[in-house]
């Protein structure tokens, strides 16, 4: 605990200025380093991440509204304690550099450093106690050297590999372009339609994890993000069965409904799918070319699109149907894709909504092979696709059978059987999750460390030549095309294994790799030997908290599971997840209720908000807003309201008392029980990260110190207690006052330097409550009443409170209602007698 001083202070009466106050104390705080932690001290560790941003040049309210509130939750775990590692670094390497150097002739390099120097003289304006001792950038070799080694070990298992996969082609500017570049199907410059194409690119093997990565047993996540996480995966279980062309060709398809395979009626195959070509009749070949044609302009959101009308094409030929040798029409549909499953689907339009619709389209022929007991269904009838449980019909050794769905019935399981008796299928469980595409056609990210040998075929850079470093004089085109396919410097070398000539990798890694495990680097950011320091690893990771957008459950949380699984593999750590608990906060909203944008003209800008209010305001504002998770509309007004309050705080510390007689007992007990509910209240609050009750709280203390200050009263100890208290619990939300007037109040040493206050629970119990007064339902006073006290005695003390007796007068009453420990309320009518 801190010496108090016992120097009185000559600034009494002085206003509330933010604009002096909060660069005081950011310099101080810097020069005296309380931020920076010694990650070897023996205190028990806690470390605490919010997600790093991308340097785009400017904090805007959304980083406001993810940082500010997560700064105020790890400076709270540190006042309780723990040792806690807040770090901050920038997810470095990205397009937007790469359009900046197109656009302006900057290099994105250059931009990239610019915008970092700006971003952290804004965070460091915000009063972030981030460790900046230990900050990592992402484009620096020291940093993406390790991206490559990663790349390289994971090559050596096989968990990167190189394989044909569809990107977005610019026909025009004859270049690759990422999904962000794409606008209503044309390539954003220049506006032609965008093609996609078969080209080799290189992979992740995250289905080798796909079972382990649907274990969320250990992890304090919101079930939203498991869900969406679970979801992403797909498990799915069933059969694939062989079907054949006429022809004999084996087409190959996945369902989770092997108990329908009776009726399927028709087949789909993905346009892109090998065996369309040459299963394709003549005469049905010019239409099926078009189709195709239109189907590579659309990217997999848009063929996937719930809302999208389904389209397809007959090619002609037909397929037999294993179980009962039926031919059955085969279609090409854009809704199929190669990427998922077999790229073929049966369909059986009776019990299957999609399939139906198609069916109905192009009059296909309905089948029902399952229906409710007692029922019969006639599929040229049937309004739409019965889904649900039922007996199975028309499915030869299989009728009367219980069927239906999530092992409803005994169909399913007993056709998997009889399939794989038959020789005709297999049990078989599938995954919605595909190997991760990490090759981009770009110029600003990781370069990617494989060469091409004529006599070695691909091999990975030797680990003594990392970092593979991006050339710095390269020349910019305007097509977008990566500069590495033209710098002959870069591209041309030696085979690391036979020393001959060699060419090059110019595909750069996608950025979620930075993303990946940049968390284990804040530990030693500087490591020049190894990715990670293990013992540190070990003694700081898995992260405690992360925060961050739910924008980011499914790509880079994933990711980040998925290599954290990868590295405990490599032997570099020994845990299986990153986070243990994850928080979400919700997005900042225009005052139009609406998302932040230039061109609504409802952006706020945090840098005019700091120039007017000060930082703490801008700070306990965002955390006010309402619940942080939920997010909400920015509203001016509200912010006007912080600062008042802020301002009401100061003025509590700073000025001066009046005489008032003496000190009242109770109103000291009234105090500190009002000053030990706030620390329960507010400790319990941040814990929960519920910072817009842990402000109300705050707010409801100061209004009752407002209410009894008086010399008297500030000379007592209850006082000092409160004023202490409260001090301590606005310093993680409002970080400069607090230090500002933890100072003014004579205390010695910086108040992030303190220990939270803990409640005590005798203080909290009353032989007296506080109970509200209605009259006619409206609030019209407030009164206190004996813990045991009767009915009648309640009553009693209500109708003589002074202000509810002047609401009485002239009125009878109707009815008396008691709700015990909360309320009265008297129902009364104007007396006409």
């Amino acid at each position: 605990m801190a010496e108090e001083s016992t120097t009185t202070t000559s600034y009494r009466s002085e206003k509330y200025n933010p604009h002096e106050i909060e660069p005081k104390w950011q310099r101080a705080w810097d020069e005296r380093g309380i931020y920076s932690i010694d990650l070897a001290s023996d205190r028990e560790k806690y470390f605490f991440l919010t997600m790093y941003p991308y340097p785009s040049g400017d904090l805007h309210a959304g980083h406001w509204y993810a940082e500010a509130p997560a700064d105020a939750a790890a400076r709270f775990k540190r006042m309780r304690g723990y040792n806690v590692l807040f770090p901050m670094g920038y997810d470095a390497f990205g397009l937007p550099a790469e359009n900046a150097a197109i656009k302006h002739g900057i290099h994105p390099a250059k931009w990239t450093y610019k915008n970092i120097e700006r971003m952290t003289r804004q965070f460091k304006q915000m009063g972030a106690m981030f460790d900046w001792s230990k900050k990592i950038v992402t484009c620096d070799p020291e940093y993406y050297k390790w991206n490559q080694w990663f790349f390289v070990k994971m090559f050596e298992r096989g968990l990167a590999y190189r394989k044909e996969s569809y990107v977005n082609w610019d026909p025009v500017d004859k270049t690759v372009l990422a999904n962000e570049q794409v606008v209503d199907g044309r390539g954003e410059r220049s506006g032609a339609l965008i093609e996609r194409r078969l080209m080799p690119q290189w992979h992740f093997k995250i289905t080798a994890y796909s079972e382990e990565l649907l274990d969320f047993e250990k992890l304090d996540w919101p079930e939203r993000v498991k869900l969406m996480q679970t979801n992403w995966i797909g498990r799915s279980e069933g059969a694939e069965v062989t079907f054949q062309s006429e022809e004999g060709d084996d087409i190959v398809v996945f369902t989770t409904r092997p108990d329908t395979l009776w009726g399927a009626s028709f087949m789909v195959l993905a346009p892109e799918h090998p065996l369309v070509a040459k299963l394709t009749r003549s005469e049905y070949r010019e239409g099926v070319e078009t189709y195709v044609k239109q189907t590579s302009y659309l990217s997999e959101i848009d063929r996937q699109a719930e809302t999208k009308e389904k389209t397809g094409e007959f090619i002609g030929a037909f397929a037999i149907n294993p179980v009962n040798q039926a031919k059955i029409p085969i279609w090409i549909a854009d809704y199929v894709m190669m990427g998922y499953g077999t790229g073929a689907i049966m369909a059986v339009p009776a019990h299957d909504e999609r399939d139906f619709a198609f069916a109905r389209r192009y009059d296909l022929e309905v089948i029902p092979v399952i229906q409710p007991a007692g029922e019969a269904f006639d599929g040229a009838t049937m309004s739409e696709a019965y889904t649900g449980d039922g007996v199975m019909v028309r499915s030869g050794p299989f009728d009367g059978t219980l069927a239906g769905k999530e092992g409803a019935g005994e169909g399913i399981q007993r056709v998997i059987d009889w399939l794989e008796r038959q020789g005709i299928g297999k049990r078989r469980i599938t995954y919605r999750l595909r190997d991760w595409l990490i090759s981009r056609q770009r110029y600003w990210g990781t370069p990617i460390p494989m060469l091409y040998c004529d006599h070695c075929g691909v091999v990975a850079e030797k680990e003594e030549n990392l970092p593979v470093v991006l050339p710095e004089d390269v020349e910019f085109l305007p097509t977008g095309e990566s500069p590495l396919n033209h710098h002959q410097e870069f591209l041309n070398t030696s085979c690391p294994h036979c020393g001959g000539q060699a060419k090059r990798e110019t595909d750069t890694m996608d950025t979620f790799m930075d993303s990946s495990w940049y968390w284990f680097r804040y530990l030693s950011p500087h490591k020049n030997d190894g990715p990670v320091e293990k013992d540190l690893v070990r003694r700081w990771t898995p992260v405690d908290t992360y925060t961050g957008g739910i924008e980011h459950a499914i790509l880079h949380l994933l990711y980040a599971r998925f290599f954290t699984k990868v590295l405990r593999d490599l032997d570099l750590i020994d845990m299986d997840e990153p986070f243990l608990k994850l928080r979400n906060q919700g997005m900042i909203l225009g005052e139009d209720n609406e998302k932040m944008s230039k061109r609504r003209g409802n952006v706020v800008n945090p840098d005019d908000l700091v120039a007017s209010y000060g930082a703490d305001t801008v700070r306990a504002y965002l955390m006010f807003i309402g619940p942080w998770e939920q997010g909400g509309p920015w509203n001016s007004k509200g912010i006007e309201g912080i600062s008042r309050f802020l301002n009401r705080v100061w003025s509590l510390v700073v000025e001066p008392s009046i005489e008032s007689g003496g000190v009242d007992e109770e109103v000291c007990k009234e105090l500190r029980y009002a000053t030990h509910l706030a620390i329960k209240e507010v400790s319990k609050d941040l814990e929960g990260f519920q910072f817009n009750t842990a402000i109300a709280e705050l707010m409801s203390l100061t209004n009752t110190m407002m209410k009894i200050k008086s010399q008297e009263v500030t000379a007592s100890a209850e006082w000092r207690e409160a004023e202490r208290s409260l001090l301590l619990m606005l310093a993680p939300i409002t970080p400069h006052i607090s230090e500002e007037l933890w100072e003014r109040s004579g205390h010695r040493g910086s108040i992030h330097l303190e220990a939270w206050p803990d409640h005590d629970e005798e203080a909290l119990a009353q032989d007296t409550i506080q109970m509200a007064v209605q009259v006619n339902g409206k609030v019209r006073g407030q009164i206190h009443v004996p813990q045991d006290a009767s009915r009648e005695a309640i009553l009693e003390i209500a109708k003589n409170e002074r202000n509810i007796t002047r609401h009485l007068e002239g009125m009878a009453m109707v009815r008396e209602i008691v709700v015990p420990g909360r309320l009265v309320n008297l129902v009364v009518k104007p007396d006409k007698s």
